[in-house]
C-alpha cells in the first residue's frame, strides 16, 4: 500500500500577500522548507500567523505572490488529486453514504463500479469503519466523520496529505485517538503528511520535524527535528525529550503571539 518515493514538496522564497479592506496584506513572506517523501512535519505558529495560507498554496487553492511551490520538482498551479486535503470541518457529502463519500474520487476517474468498492472498503478498514459503509455523516461522530475523510483522501493515493487543523473540533480524548489513528494509518501508507495545528503536543506526537513560524507576514523561526522513536505511544509525552522539545517550541510560540499581539491594528 505504500506510495512509493514521492511526495517531495518544495517551499521557495514562498511570499503571499492579500487585499483586504483597501490595503494589502501580507500573509507570509520568504518561507522555505522542503521536505523528504514520506515525512510528516507540521506548522506551527501563533494564530493569524500564515499556517493555512502555506498549506493552502501546496493545496492549489491560492496562488502565490513570490516564490514557488512544487511537488516532485512539479510547481503546483492548481488543485490536484496528487495533494489530497484533510479540513477541520470534514466536507463529506451528507447525501451520500461513507462508502459512497470514500468512492467518489475513484468515481470521478472512472474507475469501474467493483474496482473502486474494493479499493474503499480496503481504506475504510484501515481507519477501522468496516461495518458503517452504509451509513450517512450525519449518523456519525465527528471522529468517525474525520476517519472517512482521511479514507476519501488516501484511496486516491495521494503524493501529499494537507491537513488544516483536522482533529481541532474533537474533545481530548477522541483527538489523541485520532493522532495515533493517523500514525498507524501513517505507518502503512508512508504518504508525505504537512499538519496544520496549534498545539504544540500535537505537534510533537505526531510530526518528524516541526516549523515553527513567526508573526505575520510568516516565515520559519525554528526547524526543530523530532527525533522521538516511532512507532509512538501517547505515554511519550511524559518523557523528558518531549518535554524539553515542548519547552524550547513553547517559548518561541509565546514570543511570537506577543508579537502579534503588539503588532496588531486596533
Amino acid at each position: 500500500m505504500s506510495t512509493g518515493a514521492t511526495g517531495r514538496i518544495e517551499i521557495t522564497d514562498l511570499g503571499i500577500e492579500f487585499s483586504r479592506n483597501g490595503r494589502t496584506v501580507e500573509a507570509v513572506r520568504a518561507f522555505t522548507l522542503m521536505t523528504t517523501p514520506g515525512e510528516i512535519v507540521a506548522l506551527l505558529g501563533p494564530s493569524g500567523c500564515g499556517k493555512t495560507t502555506v498549506l493552502n498554496a501546496v493545496a492549489g487553492f491560492v496562488a502565490p505572490t513570490a516564490g514557488q511551490v512544487a511537488v516532485d520538482g512539479e510547481a503546483v498551479a492548481a488543485p490536484g488529486a496528487d495533494r489530497g486535503v484533510v479540513f477541520q470541518q470534514h466536507s463529506l457529502f451528507p447525501w451520500k453514504t461513507v462508502l459512497g463519500n470514500v468512492e467518489f474520487g475513484l468515481k470521478m476517474r472512472g474507475v469501474g463500479k467493483a474496482a473502486r468498492t474494493a479499493q474503499a472498503r480496503t481504506y475504510l478498514s484501515l481507519v477501522g469503519l468496516i461495518g458503517f459503509e452504509h451509513a450517512y455523516p450525519g449518523e456519525l461522530s465527528g471522529g468517525m466523520q474525520q476517519r472517512v475523510g482521511i479514507a476519501r483522501v488516501l484511496v486516491n493515493r495521494p503524493r501529499v496529505m494537507l491537513m488544516d487543523e483536522p482533529f481541532g473540533a474533537l474533545d481530548a480524548q477522541t483527538r489523541l485517538t485520532m493522532q495515533e489513528l493517523l500514525l498507524s494509518v501513517w505507518r502503512e501508507v508512508r504518504t508525505t503528511i504537512l499538519f496544520v495545528t496549534h498545539d504544540i503536543d500535537e505537534a510533537l506526537f505526531l510530526a518528524d520535524r516541526v516549523a515553527v513560524m513567526t508573526a505575520r507576514p510568516g516565515q520559519i523561526r525554528d526547524l526543530v527535528a523530532v527525533k522521538l522513536a516511532r512507532p509512538r505511544a501517547a505515554t511519550v509525552i511524559a518523557t523528558p525529550e518531549f518535554m524539553a522539545l515542548k519547552a524550547r517550541i513553547l517559548t518561541q510560540v509565546r514570543e511570537e503571539s506577543v508579537r502579534a499581539l503588539s503588532g496588531r491594528r486596533p
